[in-house]
């Protein structure tokens, strides 16, 4: 049986899986659904139609699945999913999605939201992300998988930020990040690949290697970006890292490509 605070109060129709804790002056919607090993640690408020997935732990101050912050919202139902054996801080928000955005906010598993970061509706949030203290995300983001934004960094609406991605602490990002990049700056700039995290993610050297010549390649100041693309997915055909990113630049998108400073380089 779920071990619930008497101070906390759950809404009847709100399903809660044995194994759950809820603690002290924590308040639970209706609609809410929490997964076997969830734990609220204290005042936590959680409300809409949201779920939250096994082993998940929110500590105190948390505001999940609450009305959207943008203005056409209507009250559509939409919805909150929050998966598994994440770690959400103190003051996280994260919001259900809306109408104009597919109607659900999607946050994936393993990740951790440090104080203060906030996911907005409709973003998408992969596998294995860092958020660190106060990174935001805009409406309509996608955050790849092991993604890591910097503290007080924010991301703009509808921008995509690739798998293995590190934007950099105070960074405000406009455009989309290919993956395994790194950006850096008031309005945010390529400053070469993600190499550290790439090793701690056991990439090979070869990958590596693979990817720091692409890299170079395709921002090359001479040439168009498509010449560049292309002699990129002659040289590196079959490197499944390299051909990620190029599968990246040509999904259509509403942001342009974020790109390095002219003197930067990997």
């Amino acid at each position: 049986m779920a071990l619930i605070h008497p101070t906390a109060i759950v809404s009847p129709g709100a399903r809660i899986a044995e194994t759950v804790e809820i603690g002290p002056y924590c308040v639970i919607g209706g609609e809410v659904e929490l997964a076997e090993g969830v734990k609220l640690v204290s005042h936590v408020v959680v409300d809409g139609l949201t779920s939250i997935g096994e082993g998940t732990v929110v500590y105190p101050f948390a505001s999940l699945g609450h009305r959207p912050q943008d203005l056409k919202y209507k009250g559509e139902r939409s919805r909150l999913e929050i998966g598994r054996n994440n770690q959400i801080r103190e003051h996280v928000t994260m919001n259900p999605g809306t109408e104009g955005g597919g109607m659900v906010t999607r946050v994936g598993n393993n990740g951790l939201f440090m104080m203060a970061s906030h996911v907005a509706h409709d973003c998408v949030v992969g596998d294995g992300v860092i958020f660190a203290n106060n990174a935001t995300l805009a409406g309509h983001v996608h955050v790849g998988d092991f993604a890591v934004l910097g503290g007080l960094s924010a991301v703009h609406q509808f921008v995509r930020i690739g798998r293995h991605v590190m934007v950099g602490g105070m960074s405000g990002v406009e455009n989309d990040v290919i993956p395994y990049a790194t950006v850096t700056g008031n309005r945010a700039h390529l400053s070469g690949l993600n190499l550290v995290g790439l090793k701690r993610r056991g990439f090979s050297r070869e990958d590596m290697h693979a990817l720091r010549n692409a890299y170079r390649l395709l921002f090359a100041p001479e040439g168009t970006m498509a010449e560049r693309i292309e002699e990129v997915s002659s040289q590196f055909r079959g490197v499944a890292p390299v051909m990620e990113i190029l599968d990246f630049i040509s999904t259509d998108s509403s942001r342009a490509i974020c790109q390095p400073k002219l003197d930067a380089g990997a």
